[in-house]
């Protein structure tokens, strides 16, 4: 997000312990370890492209950002050094700053030291200004949020940290959270950050099955749990998945079960009750991040990121669209929030709505908006900014990953007045040296070309190992390009030196040897204005190797006139990137299969297109499973009228 610094910062020096399904080289879900935890700067109080400037120590002080980014990469132990020594509340200080070699995964920083990121997201705040408002608990239903302070929230954590001690969990062993999106869910992460537990937070849409899989593979001995979770006016078990997974999770010897609904839960010898607390309001900053937990943007931007920089946090329950379309501006208006920072899907799905969902609420508080998780679409990119942001919010587009910890590609910070580009995460955060290679490992020096998105030197947030098996992190991320730490992205470097984001590397089509990334196909496609949404997916074609499938949602003005809209994207996909470029197959349909947290399950739209429906494996996390009958039924009906 940007700031003074953003809270990008925070997360090269603070990372939790994450559980993710990655690329294709890791088929299994692994856990991510970082082993150093700190603190960064705070979030900006400014909404000016201007006073984006960073203001990191006192030894780096009245420094531009070109000189701050060079001395990042050539300097980096000086530049880290300061930081960390002046931002952090060290228990023990470090003797060394960084020893790290990316060519056999070797990663080090802040040798000798020893620091506690609960202390330094609570104790040092409570200190201070023990009633500032931590976390806004934005809930399902409008007008029910609650407010916890500081203090609170480190008695909270506290109380569950001896909790955990008690029923014998030590430092270094693991602990399950799977919790829908509350103040119970950061005091379980900050209370297993506090004894030295290693957390790992699944998303609480998993299936049983999905639960299990993750518990054996970090042989927890805790699971945290709800009763039940609330999202969209709909009430979901959690107890009882919590319940069906640990018959097959034998190293589980406890279940910590908080009540988030008054519905009771049966109860077996494993299960433990926690209490609720009653909460405060205190006036306070207020970041906007409305992400779930259970992925790592929560994880950096709702819990660690705000917190360790004094911030109040928005915890956001429920969906962009309940009660309806206006949700998330109704909470900009009613907690007065500053930052906004949401995914790329979710604005896409409410552009699709009449502005007027916007508009009628008051955004004046807005000061910055930023988007997360994958390219955004020029249209979009509009939207958010003219409809949402009225044109006076700097809106930036993030790149980062689960494996970087936090931003490392965004427009902000820079240059007082610097521009920032439509869709392009344009400048490298501190610290981050971006390069692209070629198929044959070479790097690509100049301007105006692509390749593999690499990072040449290794920085104080990324992940450090593989829970267990440290040579498939080796593998996975160093080996493809030695010397180089291998984002699974590609990329463009423009003239001017900034970089746009050209999607996964795994999801580029070979269509009759030209080698394209389907979201160079998807942006193209979106500009249409009656087309709010698109997934393309490639499919096997017996001359051409591979062409394009598209799955198009259309606005509700539009669908009367879907072939003619068809004609259009085919010209609009010809005009922008090459005939050769043109999907074979258009099907509009009137939603995509989405996660709870916004991401198109490109996995179900593969199986329709291929026409293998039969075993389309776990749907479990999809927000209603119902979408994908629902395809499977418009694929059979409209695949002959809308075939190219």
């Amino acid at each position: 997000m940007a700031g003074r610094v953003s809270l990008s910062l925070l997360n090269s020096l603070v990372r939790g312990n994450v559980i993710f399904r990655s690329k294709k080289c890791l088929r299994k879900s692994v856990v991510l370890i970082s082993r150093c935890k700190a603190r960064s700067v705070s979030s900006s109080s400014s909404s000016s492209i201007s006073a984006a400037q960073p203001d990191l120590s006192s030894h780096l002080a009245g420094k531009t950002y070109a000189d701050l980014y060079d001395l990042s990469v050539r300097d980096p132990e000086t530049f880290w050094g300061s930081i960390a020594k002046e931002r952090l509340a060290w228990t023990k200080p470090f003797d060394q700053v960084t020893d790290c070699d990316l060519s056999s995964g070797k990663i080090n920083w802040f040798l000798g030291g020893q620091l506690n990121v609960s202390v330094n997201c609570l104790d040092v705040h409570v200190a201070k200004d023990p009633d500032r408002v931590a976390l806004i608990w934005e809930k399902d239903e409008p007008g029910t949020e609650e407010r916890i302070t500081y203090r609170e929230l480190l008695e909270m954590t506290c109380r569950l940290a001896n909790t955990l001690k008690s029923y014998g969990i030590q430092k270094g062993e693991r602990v399950a959270i799977y919790m829908p999106v509350s103040p119970m869910a950061v005091a379980a992460m900050l209370a297993c950050a506090r004894i030295g537990a290693i957390h790992t937070v699944v998303f609480a849409g998993f299936s049983s099955e999905a639960l299990a899989g993750r518990i054996q593979n970090a042989q927890c001995k805790i699971v945290i749990t709800s009763n039940q979770g609330v999202r969209g006016g709909r009430i979901f078990d959690l107890k009882s998945t919590v319940d069906k997974a640990v018959k097959s999770c034998p190293s589980v010897r406890h279940v910590f079960v908080a009540k988030r609904t008054n519905e009771s839960v049966p109860m077996g010898k494993l299960d433990i009750s926690l209490d609720e607390y009653v909460f405060d309001y205190t006036p306070g900053d207020v970041f906007g991040c409305v992400a779930d937990i259970g992925w790592i943007t929560g994880h950096s931007y709702v819990v660690y990121g705000p917190l360790c920089n004094g911030a109040t946090s928005v915890l956001f329950e429920s969906t962009p669209v309940y009660p309806n379309p206006g949700r998330y501006w109704e909470t900009v208006q009613r907690l007065r929030i500053n930052q906004f920072y949401g995914a790329p899907t979710a604005i896409r799905l409410l552009l699709k709505h009449e502005e007027n969902w916007v508009k009628k609420y008051d955004r004046s508080s807005l000061k910055t908006l930023a988007s997360v998780g994958e390219p955004i679409n020029h249209e979009a990119w509009e939207w958010f900014h003219n409809v949402v942001g009225d044109g006076r919010c700097p809106l930036v587009d993030t790149w980062w990953q689960t494996e970087t910890g936090g931003v490392c590609i965004a427009p902000l910070p820079a240059e007082p007045g610097a521009e920032i580009r439509p869709a392009m995460a344009m400048r490298p955060f501190f610290g981050i040296q971006p390069a692209l290679l070629g198929e044959k490992g070479q790097i690509i020096t100049g301007n105006d070309v692509s390749g593999a998105l690499c990072i040449s030197k290794p920085w104080p947030g990324m992940a450090r190992t593989i829970f267990g098996d440290h040579q498939r992190f080796v593998d996975a991320y160093f080996k493809p390009y030695q010397g180089q730490y291998f984002t699974g992205d590609g990329a463009y470097r423009t003239e001017d030196g900034y970089y746009q984001i050209t999607g996964r590397m795994d999801d580029v089509i070979n269509i009759s040897g030209h080698r394209l990334g389907t979201a160079e196909i998807e942006d193209a496609l979106d500009e249409h204005p009656d087309v709010p949404e698109t997934a393309v997916i490639g499919i096997p074609h017996e001359i051409k190797g591979e062409v394009p499938f598209a799955f198009v949602v259309l606005k509700e003005s539009a669908t009367e006139n879907q072939r003619a809209v068809v004609e259009e994207m085919r010209h609009l996909v010809a005009t922008k990137i090459a005939k050769y470029a043109v999907p074979d197959h258009f099907l509009v349909v009137k939603r995509l299969p989405k996660t709870r947290s916004g991401k198109i399950m490109r996995r179900i739209l593969r199986k329709v297109a291929m026409q293998d429906t039969s075993n389309l494996g776990d749907i479990s996390t999809l927000d209603d499973p119902s979408v994908v009958s629902e395809i499977i039924e418009l694929y059979s009906l409209d695949k002959p009228l809308l075939k190219h």
